[in-house]
């Protein structure tokens, strides 16, 4: 059986597996999953075919039955012409598009949904700049909890259309992502609900950390040398960061050097960007956000000490590129490649091309780009 405590990111402050937490009441920064059983060998790997075949290293309690879609295993691309165009060995794409509601934020909300429900919660909340909120209603409902839904006016209208289709309470806000998350926050606290926003639980990341497992086991148990992630709340860079180091430590990758993370935003919207360039170890919220990229669209980003963190220890770097530049990397990893991307993975490919042009990407550089949603949920 798993067992896990919860351990804050930035003070020595603990939890048990089983608390109902959100952030560290000493420091208010995010807590991290860590296990106290011993992680096993790659032999205990399952034989279903969607995220929970990792289910060893994934927080499940004995006898429990996870809340699942059939999230997960997405496709990794190889695509030579963008490793051409590059001049470097190798391009993957990773595509999260054709997960359930269309976005890698399904893996997250599947980890979450499994845990809230076995902490018996009376219902779910959640700010969104749009992905999340599918995501969340799905799994509520596959679970049969209520959901909750806060979301900017400006999210695009068929993520909200599915977000009320799956029957969630939908709550439209004046202003962004930032402004969803305090009317999220007071409504979780006024009703006992549960506050399943990016960071204020600590399973999301869990979830999310099954795409870094995944890429290893798709290119054959071994690490690309540099990945290139659309971040906004980035907890799919915080997840992969850390199960890299969870999967070095129990022996499934031999002698490895870790990839190079790298952060794509855009113009509009990088807090993460000013502040890597600043030297910061922390970034200052944005003011007055503005990408058609809306998974981007995040200020404030609470894992922005882990997301820089991250970046630092991996060599990595982060960069943005202008609205002008992502729509016409969209439209190009489409045609490339068949795939239906999101503005979010135009920014990484724009990104990408980017950084080569400026000689960050060496010519041996095996690079892994996330598309991280489908191109679908953006067309009305």
């Amino acid at each position: 059986m798993t067992q896990w405590h919860l351990a804050c990111s930035a003070c020595s402050n603990t939890e048990r597996g089983d608390a109902r937490a959100t952030v560290c009441p000493r420091c208010g920064q995010p807590y991290l999953v860590r296990y106290d059983t011993v992680f096993p060998s790659r032999d205990a790997i399952r034989t279903r075919w969607d995220m929970w075949r990792y289910a060893a290293v994934l927080p499940l309690g004995e006898f429990e039955t996870p809340v699942s879609l059939g999230e997960g295993l997405t496709p990794i691309h190889d695509v030579p012409a963008l490793a051409e165009s590059l001049g470097v060995a190798g391009v993957w794409v990773k595509d999260e598009g054709i997960n359930p509601t269309g976005s890698f934020k399904a893996r997250g909300m599947s980890a979450a949904v499994t845990r809230a429900r076995g902490l018996n919660v009376a219902g779910l909340v959640a700010p969104t700049a749009g992905n999340a909120g599918a995501a969340l209603a799905a799994y509520g409902a596959a679970a049969g909890i209520p959901v909750r839904v806060y979301a900017p006016r400006t999210t695009p209208p068929v993520i909200l259309s599915t977000i009320a289709a799956l029957g969630a309470e939908l709550e439209l806000v004046d202003g962004h992502i930032g402004d969803a998350g305090r009317l999220a926050r007071s409504f979780a606290a006024e009703h006992d609900w549960f506050d399943m926003s990016t960071l204020r639980e600590p399973y999301r990341i869990e979830g999310k950390k099954t795409m870094g497992i995944e890429i290893v086991e798709q290119l054959g148990w071994r690490l690309p040398t540099h990945i290139v992630y659309p971040t906004g709340g980035g907890t799919g860079l915080i997840g992969m960061w850390k199960v890299f180091h969870e999967m070095c430590d129990a022996g499934w990758l031999a002698d490895a050097a870790l990839p190079r993370m790298i952060v794509a935003q855009a113009d509009g919207c990088a807090p993460i960007v000013r502040a890597w360039q600043a030297g910061a170890d922390h970034a200052e919220p944005w003011a007055n956000p503005v990408t058609h990229a809306s998974g981007l669209r995040v200020p404030g980003p609470l894992g922005d000490r882990l997301i820089l963190r991250a970046l630092r220890e991996s060599g990595g770097r982060a960069a943005s590129v202008s609205e002008a530049a992502i729509r016409s990397a969209t439209h190009r990893l489409a045609v490339l490649t068949g795939i239906d991307a999101a503005p979010e993975g135009g920014c990484a490919l724009a990104v990408a091309e980017s950084l080569a042009a400026d000689g960050h990407l060496p010519s041996d550089a095996e690079v892994v780009l996330f598309n991280t949603g489908s191109g679908a949920s953006y067309r009305s």
